[in-house]
């Protein structure tokens, strides 16, 4: 059974950078692509950003060049880095496997982007 725990979001001014975390608990981590996606009020959860086993990411357009996914297989935790951020970006965000399990959700980040 894998376990994620999302932590690092915040309040950050249009323009700030912020960097969440996401700690896995489970065996199969490192071979698992995974994940970070966000709901913003009244919209659906989206990907943003994903990571196979080996390292290859993927972004959705609306944050590619601003944010970046990495993880840490020994630490079996994956990072999303986010600079330039916009109040659009203002949404809860979540880790999950690619594609996602029902089993995985946690409770997730917030994160607000507000001058």
């Amino acid at each position: 059974q894998v376990h994620l725990v999302e932590s690092g979001g915040g309040l950050v001014q249009p323009g700030g950078s912020l960097r969440l975390s996401c700690a896995a608990s489970g065996t199969i981590f490192s071979i698992t692509a995974m994940g970070w996606y966000r709901q913003a009020p009244g919209k659906q959860r989206e990907l943003v950003a994903s990571i196979t086993g080996g390292g290859r990411t993927n972004y959705a357009d609306s944050v590619k060049g601003r944010f970046t996914i990495s993880r840490d297989n020994a630490k079996n935790t994956v990072y999303l880095q986010m600079n330039s951020l916009k109040p659009e970006d203002t949404a809860v965000y979540y880790c999950n496997a690619v594609p996602s399990s029902p089993k995985y959700w946690g409770q997730g980040t917030q994160v607000t982007v507000s001058s």
